[in-house]
């Protein structure tokens, strides 16, 4: 008679449990969500180097199938020779690709860094436009870089759906969707706009340090009590911590110049260690 009883709990438990949530109630968990990595992330920022707009679209260009760690490491010798976009316009394609092997596809980088700072040159009087129109119309520029630039060089509020944000916002059932621009959509429905582009920094910062691809660090995650997903990664604690990257596992950062009131150590230089 007991276990049946607890049977029945259990069933009627999971029953609830299993229950749909309403668009409503997903709507307040996201913006909690929101809310609480704002209070674990309060430095979260671009982790590429940067001082102007141009090397921002450069950099972000450059990030493309490796990490920002690798692009901050090849950039400030890209820029010390080719500070404008004139220059980059003007230089030898070679001496380029030597300079950004290192962030890999250089071939193809070296090409679409060119063009870009030609149309820059050509078109834009050597500046970076400000709207996303103009932005994604240069060589190798898509949404996410455009949404990168416009939110952290012109402050204009974007979303930035790269394989992190794509990643959480389904793990935390914001979205089904797996086309960046369908999931962009569907998030800015749940957001206020003035929160887009610092949503999309802890977001990615969240999915950079704790919530991994393959092996999720789910025991040392604050915000377990809000995510559908829990249990997809090492929920024991110890071994959680374990997985902990960058400044949350006390670890250099990806940035060799992180803005103030950043935590973490800098990252070394190209060839420096760590």
């Amino acid at each position: 008679m007991g276990e049946h009883g607890v049977s029945k709990r259990a069933k009627a438990a999971n029953r609830k449990a299993a229950k749909p949530e309403t668009r409503l109630a997903m709507v307040r968990r996201a913006r909690r969500i929101n809310r609480e990595l704002a209070e674990v992330y309060p430095y979260a920022h671009p982790e590429l180097d940067f001082r102007n707009p141009f090397e921002l679209l450069v950099a972000t260009v450059l990030s493309a199938q490796t990490t920002d760690l690798r692009v901050n490491q090849t950039t400030p010798a890209l820029f010390a020779k080719y500070p404008t976009p004139e220059d980059l316009a003007a230089a030898v394609p070679e001496e380029v690709e030597e300079l950004i092997r290192p962030t890999g596809f250089f071939r193809a980088k070296t090409k679409s860094i060119m063009g870009l700072a030609a149309a820059l040159r050509d078109d834009f009087d050597g500046q970076v436009p400000g709207r996303l129109e103009d932005l994604v119309k240069l060589p190798g520029v898509g949404r996410k870089t455009a949404f990168v630039v416009l939110g952290n060089a012109f402050g204009v509020p974007g979303i930035t759906v790269d394989t992190h944000f794509m990643r959480l916002a389904r793990r935390w059932r914001w979205t089904e969707s797996d086309d960046p621009v369908k999931i962009e959509a569907e998030v800015a429905t749940i957001f206020p706009k003035s929160e887009w582009t610092m949503l999309s920094h802890r977001v990615i910062f969240h999915g950079r340090r704790i919530c991994h691809a393959r092996k999720p660090a789910c025991g040392a995650c604050p915000i377990t009590h809000l995510c559908p997903a829990y249990g997809e990664g090492e929920t024991d604690p110890e071994k959680a911590r374990k997985l902990l990257k960058y400044e949350m596992g006390g670890f250099p950062g990806q940035r060799l110049n992180p803005p103030a009131g950043y935590p973490g150590r800098p990252a070394p230089p190209l060839g420096g260690d760590a």
